[in-house]
């Protein structure tokens, strides 16, 4: 049992929100949170005249201050802070490999637009089986409750993404007992799409399509029906639709508190490892999203 949640610091304006999320998610857990700040070292050339004394000051800054600021919103919560030098996306997937989760901060683009993935994120989340949130600073409105009680987040419906072709339970598991810890409904969503061979009919009956959308609907029940026996307390519904699952799944995340995608885990080192569906929520959702790696 992994007990505790590790959350990337840097003291920008995304860290700092990705912190405050976090430290939400680990009193409702009910576990210990760390802060790591990882470093390269030497700096890039662009910032000359930076010394050693200069990078470590600049991270005592961030950690110290952030545990501060925690500790005023959870007075209760146990706090632990790690400074390395490493690359940070290798360090920050070597400190997740413990924990139960790992949580990054992520440039929002403002309104309904979503995320601007970094290439630190980016190459975390594709270099840890550990779940990763990704959290934006809309995510965490200035009247966030500031008490150890459950944020406006985490009153909002969880929305998972489901893949009727591959097995997915890691992704139903998460997203179920999120869904339990929030005490919040649980929103199936699932995108499909015509056979090809459909492209090459001269008549098409839309009696067919509704067949098909029948089908799924049933495939889609059969993979929650064993979730919805495990996690009775849970309301779940389905939302499934012709189309593509991530622009369904981007629709789906506004007003959403948590945003839960798959991705497979590919040992190949070539490649983004990511999903078409992943790849669009994790660039346009409007709400907290996490990736669970699987299959």
């Amino acid at each position: 049992m992994k007990h505790h949640i590790t959350v990337g610091v840097d003291g920008s304006p995304e860290s700092r929100a990705a912190a405050r999320w976090a430290a939400r998610e680990a009193v409702l857990r009910q576990v210990s949170l760390r802060l790591v700040h990882a470093v390269d070292w030497p700096l890039d050339p662009v910032f000359p005249g930076l010394g050693r004394q200069d990078v470590d000051r600049w991270a005592d800054h961030a950690l110290t201050g952030t545990v501060r600021e925690l500790h005023e919103r959870h007075p209760h919560l146990e706090i632990s802070t790690r400074c390395l030098t490493a690359r940070p996306a290798a360090a920050l997937a070597a400190e997740a490999a413990d924990a139960g989760l790992l949580v990054l901060g992520s440039r929002g683009l403002g309104g309904l637009v979503g995320f601007l993935v970094g290439s630190v994120a980016m190459s975390t989340v594709v270099a840890t089986d550990t779940p990763v949130v990704l959290v934006r600073v809309a995510d965490d409105p200035e009247d966030a409750e500031d008490s150890d009680g459950p944020s406006a987040g985490s009153r909002a419906e969880v929305v998972v993404g489901v893949d009727i072709h591959e097995a997915c339970d890691r992704v139903l598991a998460f997203a179920f007992e999120e869904a339990a810890r929030r005490d919040r409904p649980l929103r199936a969503v699932h995108g499909w799409k015509m056979p090809a061979a459909y492209s090459y009919v001269p008549f098409f009956d839309p009696d067919d399509e509704r067949d098909i959308a029948r089908s799924v609907t049933r495939m889609v029940e059969d993979v929650l029906l064993p979730w919805r026996h495990k996690f009775p307390e849970v309301s779940v519904s389905h939302d499934v639709r012709m189309g593509s699952a991530g622009e369904h799944l981007v629709r789906a995340s506004r007003g959403a508190g948590l945003l839960v995608v798959g991705r497979h885990v590919r040992r190949s080192p070539f490649g983004a490892h990511l999903g078409s569906a992943a790849h669009a929520v994790l660039h346009h959702a409007a709400a907290p999203v996490a990736v669970i790696a699987h299959g």
